[in-house]
Order: structure tokens, then sequence, then C-alpha cells
């Protein structure tokens, strides 16, 4: 073939040999670097990041600890005041955890809250019963330590 403004034309090369396969994925995974920071791995669809669940927790700790310390109760006014510390904590973390850490601590806040109220209650119900009685033997000379056991009875 002629090329009337040229000449010549040259000739057209073969065409290409077939496309080669990408090589293969390695076996192993990369190596860190050598700074020894080795990135997270990335966020998938399934899972994500967890929420913290300390406030919930510690206030489910805490009800748990208020209802089974109870008994503190049998000491007359002081332990009443003193049983409405811890549970009045963990109802207060309760609802702190529930309102900044939602849904996902979900079991951990509503026991906390649930605890918290009844060992308030327990409190609650104690204080009125050392102050009622209290209020009732004043009267009757239940604390008069000069008739005690009848000692000074003629």
């Amino acid at each position: 073939m002629t090329d009337p403004d040229n000449g010549a034309v040259p000739p057209v090369p073969p065409p290409a040999s077939p496309v080669t396969p990408p090589p293969a994925p390695p076996l192993l995974p990369p190596a860190p670097p050598a700074g020894g920071y080795v990135a997270p791995p990335p966020y998938t669809a399934t899972g994500g990041v967890a929420t913290p669940k300390t406030l919930s927790l510690i206030g489910m700790i805490l009800g748990i600890v208020g209802i089974l310390g109870s008994g503190v109760v049998i000491f007359p006014i002081v332990g009443s005041v003193l049983q409405l510390f811890i549970p009045g904590g963990a109802l207060v973390l309760g609802i702190l955890g529930r309102k900044r850490e939602g849904p996902g601590a979900k079991g951990f806040w509503l026991t906390a809250i649930i605890t918290g109220i009844v060992g308030l209650a327990i409190a609650i119900i104690a204080l009125i019963g050392w102050i009622a009685l209290i209020a009732i033997g004043i009267p009757n000379g239940a604390f008069d330590m000069n008739n005690m056991n009848g000692m000074n009875n003629p």
C-alpha cells in the first residue's frame, strides 16, 4: 500500500496477546508498619462501635448492692438514712444511663432504675416505721432510763 502523500505505509502491527489475569491475592495479611501502629479494622455493615455502658452498669451494681444491703435498716433511724444513699445513686445513674447510653444498655439501666426504686422504698418504709415506733414508745415510757427492767419499782 502506498500513501499518496508520504509514499509507503508501514505494516499494521499484529494483535496483542490475550490479557493475563491479575496476580492472586497474598495468603497472609500484610505485616504492620515498622512504627508499631496497627490501624483498626474497617467498619462493617453488621458491626459498629459499641456504646459505652458504664453509667448503667455501675447503677445496676449499686441497685443490687442496695437491695442486698438493706439489712442495715435494723439500726434505728441511722440505718434507714444510710440506706437512702446507695439505691439513690443507682436510681440517678440508671436515669443518666437511659438518657446517655440509649437502648444499647437497656437491660443495665432498667435494672438500675428498678432496684434503685425498690431500695429507696425499703429505706423510706423503714424510716417511717422507726419514727412511728419511737413516737409511740416515748409517751409510754419505753425509753425511760429510770424505769428500765423494773429496777426502781418499790
